[in-house]
């Protein structure tokens, strides 16, 4: 695990508070799925299971979450994608085969000793045909990191979990692992002692059967699954169903959570009343919950951080952000999933940025520009890295799940896109990526995602996504802005970049225009060249600029400045209110510096002077015209105001 060291700024509000205790969490749900026996781990494609398509699997596992041990029955069901004489499976060394058998009928099998089970078919199996093989085996998984199969205690009980992302399915059950094919649908049966509980994805479609002292748990689940996300927990949680209410129309399904006992308090069900409210506002965002035909919940386990296991969740908490995380892997990572580990941003990216999301939809803006500082902050914290993993780095689940790139930067990656397509086609888009039959319950590479928003945005996004997602770092602005007319400003924008792959970060720049009394006005340039000049129109003198107010971009070391190298008194200095009563002050651009004011009445009589002050009080001061006469170090201004 990463160890993660940074001075957290404390903020005095509870909505800046809470985002930025997100931090934290934030890395705990990416340090969480780091999980491999070592630095590197084989996540090559297997060649040896291309040549056939899964369609069913009925597992069957027994199992005592006090022992660290496993016996199953896995019945699979498949088709040829080409002639076959045998069919491979992905298994680790550890486990051991007892029985092959087709309709009944023994078959030659062996294990290879690379992690592969190996079955000789009877006879040549066609294209096109399928064929059904139980597999009956048993076993002490690879220990591999925290375990793709853990057996722990919680409170002095014991507990059995599995988290097989990436390629950790094997370790426990016989498999093809490989990010090309979904299961169409499963039964998952536990047979465990009968005072546990048993977990798994889907529904229950009947009681536990309970035999002398086991229990037969059965689940079903229905949707298109990949290996990695099945799943399995047994220990002696409790059970916590929270049922459909008025208050979010979208929800119809029940949120069954199971909880280990000791933490099963009223603190803990008032988090968890998070989880409709959330589910409904992803579903209204996007669409329905992707599996509303089944359930959705949440399990405990023992590791920091959660893990998205369809229509249950595996939790170590119930913190608003980790709901949010692994909840929006339901739409982005299990319902389409990344279709490479190269693109392992369309998982992390969008449940990052989800759980953004949801800070803005739930505490307002303050707390969202918060969270975005905080990622912005940790993505230039290095002057490289890209979101898209290159073949070597797709070996190192350390980048894989790096928290820096593969998390926050492909989560503001999506804010930009949000930004520069604006809400309602980013929205869209999103919405129709999510429905491409091509992707649905399948799998997408990063190029299906771009081909969806281009068709909404109407035009190319090429140069977006190779400067932000496919090359690396980011740039560095350098914007000017100067009064040029009355009710015009020139602004002014030069980059540099920090990384040699991108030598211009073409992105439209927003930026604040500040005038007297407190007054603003935003305005975006779409920055294609260095040195690019706009011309915008600003009902008021620009006395202060600022760059990225709602921090909608990443940069580093940005300035925005007013120009005043020839600007005109009568439009850049102010004063108000104009008549005034109490109080006068005099706003003025950046640079400028005051070095005495002298006021005066209209007979010419000094009443008041003073040096450096740009607020006066007048409340003395006698009902009529008065003047004031300001020193600056760019020259002398005068003013007439009146006095209330």
């Amino acid at each position: 695990m990463i160890k993660i060291t940074s001075l957290l700024v404390l903020f005095l509000t509870t909505s800046i508070a809470i985002a930025q205790n997100s931090i934290t969490e934030k890395y705990n749900i990416a340090n969480s799925e780091k999980h491999a026996a070592t630095r590197l781990m084989n996540l090559a494609i297997n060649p040896n299971t291309l040549n056939y398509d899964v369609t069913y699997h009925k597992l069957e596992f027994t199992v005592d979450p006090a022992l660290y041990f496993i016996t199953g029955q896995v019945t699979t069901t498949y088709t040829a994608l080409e002639n076959m004489s045998s069919v491979t499976f992905d298994m680790a060394n550890q486990m051991t085969v007892t029985s092959v058998t087709k309709n009944g009928v023994p078959l030659v099998f062996s294990e290879s000793g690379n992690n592969e089970l190996i079955i000789t078919l009877p006879s040549l199996q066609l294209i096109g045909t399928s064929a059904t093989v139980k597999i009956n085996y048993s076993g002490v998984p690879p220990v591999n990191g925290f375990a793709s199969f853990a057996s722990q205690t919680h409170n002095g009980t014991p507990v059995l979990w599995t988290l097989s992302e990436p390629y950790g399915a094997r370790d426990w059950w016989p498999c093809k692992q490989d990010l090309n094919d979904k299961i169409d649908s499963i039964d998952v049966y536990i047979t465990a002692p009968s005072q546990y509980i048993s977990v798994s994805n889907g529904v229950e479609p009947e009681a536990p059967i309970i035999n002398g002292t086991q229990k037969t748990t059965h689940f079903h689940h229905s949707y298109p699954i990949p290996a990695y996300l099945i799943c399995m927990a047994v220990t002696n949680y409790d059970v916590y169903t929270q049922l459909p209410n008025s208050a979010t129309p979208t929800v119809t399904y029940p949120i069954v959570n199971y909880i280990y006992p000791e933490t099963n308090s009223l603190a803990v069900r008032n988090q968890l009343a998070q989880t409709p409210l959330i589910l409904d506002y992803f579903s209204t965002l996007f669409e329905t919950y992707p599996y509303s035909n089944e359930k959705y919940g949440h399990a405990q386990f023992g590791w920091s951080g959660g893990m998205e296991h369809t229509t249950v969740s595996f939790m170590q908490n119930f913190s608003r952000g980790l709901i949010a995380h692994e909840m929006a892997h339901q739409w982005f990572g299990d319902k389409i999933t990344c279709g490479t580990w190269k693109d392992i941003w369309l998982n992390e990216g969008f449940a990052t940025y989800l759980a953004s999301l949801v800070i803005e939809h739930f505490d307002g803006q303050a707390a969202f520009i918060v969270d975005k500082t905080n990622m912005i902050n940790n993505i230039t914290s290095s002057p490289n890295g890209a979101v898209y993993l290159t073949d070597m780095q797709a070996l190192d689940v350390f980048r894989v799940f790096d928290p820096r790139l593969s998390y926050d930067k492909g989560a503001m990656v999506l804010n930009m896109l949000r930004f520069k397509l604006g809400d309602a086609l980013f929205y869209q888009g999103i919405k129709n990526y999510l429905a491409d039959v091509n992707f649905a319950y399948k799998y997408a590479i990063t190029s299906d995602l771009k081909t969806h928003l281009e068709a909404v945005y109407g035009s190319s996004l090429t140069e977006f996504f190779n400067d932000w997602i496919y090359n690396q770092g980011y740039p560095k602005y350098t914007i000017t802005v100067q009064n040029i007319a009355a009710g015009q400003a020139k602004i002014t924008v030069n980059q540099t970049t920090t990384d040699t792959s991108v030598s211009f970060f073409e992105m439209p720049v927003p930026i604040r225009l500040n005038g007297a009394g407190g007054v603003s006005q935003d305005v975006v340039v779409n920055n294609t060249v260095n040195g690019e000049q706009f011309t915008v129109s600003v009902p008021f003198t620009v006395t202060g600029v600022q760059f990225d107010p709602k921090k909608d971009i990443i940069s580093k070391s940005s300035t925005a400045t007013l120009d005043i190298s020839d600007f005109n008194f009568d439009q850049s200095i102010q004063i108000y209110p104009n008549p005034a009563s109490n109080a006068i002050s005099i706003d003025f651009p950046e640079g400028i510096e005051i070095e005495s004011a002298i006021f005066y009445t209209v007979l010419g009589q000094k009443i008041m002077e003073t040096k450096s002050a740009k607020n006066w009080n007048i409340s003395s001061f006698a009902s009529g015209i008065h003047f004031l006469s300001v020193q600056t170090n760019k020259g002398t201004k005068q003013f007439k105001f009146i006095k209330e």
